[in-house]
């Protein structure tokens, strides 16, 4: 009798402690509504004021794909003087990781300021050589939240951002990983499709912010003066904001970002992401955006393309729903394509680090571009272009016939997509 008490009570203890812990970094999960009669492409404040940021005017934007980026990064590291900023959610060791250190590692041993912001378990598969390499060369490499009892309340809040800001310049942001499957074209089951934008012009300084709010909480450290927040000129025409607030008590504002401009299109949304797993007010809103006259695709791969094939299967639970609100639906099955990209009604673009998921809107830290230009839309539609051709759109009606055992998978992995 004793004994079961005992149990009894050491088991409420554990599930009150459990619920606290979840509790401490949940953040509220209203149903978002908007409604507005003015097209996005006037909409540019509402999209920066309601996320928490600003317009800034005079930048340019390059597109960079696949192994391509990790070319043009690596060059301008080594091109740096001042500062290197650098914040990822997955670094493993290989042969990128290794040129990266030896990047990082070659400017902190000519005097260059290196601060490395790496999430605690994301990049727990850094190589020790790379790692003691980086910091022997001088430069600061830091866990955030690392897997230590200390930040029990906050395991389960990662840093899921990849940016890289050179001199307070120039900066990239997007989704590429420090994992060798990121080098290379896409190739089909070896590598992975990936974007991310090299930009320059005053939205550095948006960018060089928003690293400083997690290099701050771990290190205490503000870093001040021209070497890292240089005055900076027009570098091109292209107004963009940054999006990477999450407030404790509103939704996260990535979230809000891709919510409202869903809301707003008039056009079309195209969304190229590689775990989609929208929430129910999302699925809503796809489906009114359809009943306006929107067309509205999304690219993902299949299972046999993901590296995580339970993410695609919980995606697959609300899929007859997604299709019988008029949403087309395509999975590439060759690859991996890791892009988060969603353009709108050719004009306007969000590019960044985010899934289309519970965890990237509600839990991730996660960073954002809102571009408001049509070059740079027509060039992110030619991206999923290039690779609907290759997949394979889901049709309804075959859809529902799959098999009883793909169904299970699809409603298992569904009742656990918030830890996905």
């Amino acid at each position: 009798m004793l004994a079961g008490a005992l149990a009894g009570v050491l088991l409420t203890i554990i599930v009150v402690l459990a619920l606290v812990i979840w509790s401490i970094r949940r953040h509220r999960d209203p149903n978002l509504k908007i409604e507005c009669d003015v097209g996005i492409d006037s909409l540019m404040p509402t999209l920066a004021g309601l996320t928490l940021g600003t317009v800034v005017d005079g930048n340019a934007v390059e597109v960079l794909e696949n192994g391509k980026c990790w070319d043009a990064m690596i060059e301008r590291i080594g091109s740096a003087q001042t500062s290197v900023h650098y914040e990822t959610f997955l670094w493993k060791e290989g042969e990128l990781g290794g040129r990266m250190a030896a990047a990082f590692a070659e400017r902190a041993r000519a005097g260059v300021a290196v601060r490395i912001m790496l999430d605690g378990n994301g990049s727990r598969g850094i190589g020790k050589g790379e790692h003691k390499a980086m910091e022997k060369a001088g430069a600061r490499v830091v866990m955030f939240h690392e897997m230590k009892l200390q930040n029990i309340g906050v395991m389960n809040d990662r840093t899921h951002r990849k940016m890289l800001i050179v001199d307070g310049r120039e900066a990239f942001v997007g989704g590429h990983c420090v994992v060798d499957q990121w080098l290379g074209d896409a190739e089909d089951g070896k590598r992975f499709g990936d974007v991310s934008v090299h930009l320059r012009g005053p939205i550095v300084h948006s960018v060089q912010g928003a690293f400083s709010e997690n290099w701050a909480g771990e290190t205490g450290e503000l870093f001040a003066g021209p070497g890292c927040f240089p005055p900076l000129g027009p570098a091109g025409d292209i107004p963009m904001h940054l999006v990477y607030a999450k407030p404790e008590n509103s939704a996260p504002a990535v979230k809000i970002l891709h919510h409202t401009a869903i809301c707003l299109a008039r056009k079309r949304i195209w969304i190229q992401n590689p775990y989609f797993i929208p929430e129910p007010d999302a699925i809503d809103a796809f489906g009114e955006a359809v009943k306006r006259g929107v067309d509205v695709r999304v690219l993902m791969p299949s299972t046999s393309g993901s590296d995580n094939p339970m993410v695609q299967h919980a995606g697959h639970r609300n899929f007859e729903k997604l299709m019988r609100n008029g949403v087309r639906l395509f999975e590439y099955p060759h690859t991996l394509l890791h892009q988060k990209v969603m353009t709108v009604d050719g004009i306007y673009s969000a590019v960044g680090s985010a899934n289309f998921d519970d965890r990237s809107f509600e839990t991730n830290d996660e960073v954002t571009l809102g571009i408001l230009d049509g070059r740079i839309a027509q060039r992110l539609d030619a991206i999923f272009e290039r690779y609907v051709a290759r997949a394979a759109e889901i049709d309804l009606e075959k859809w529902n016939r799959r098999g009883l055992w793909h169904k299970l998978k699809d409603q298992a992995a569904y009742s656990i997509n918030e830890l996905l």
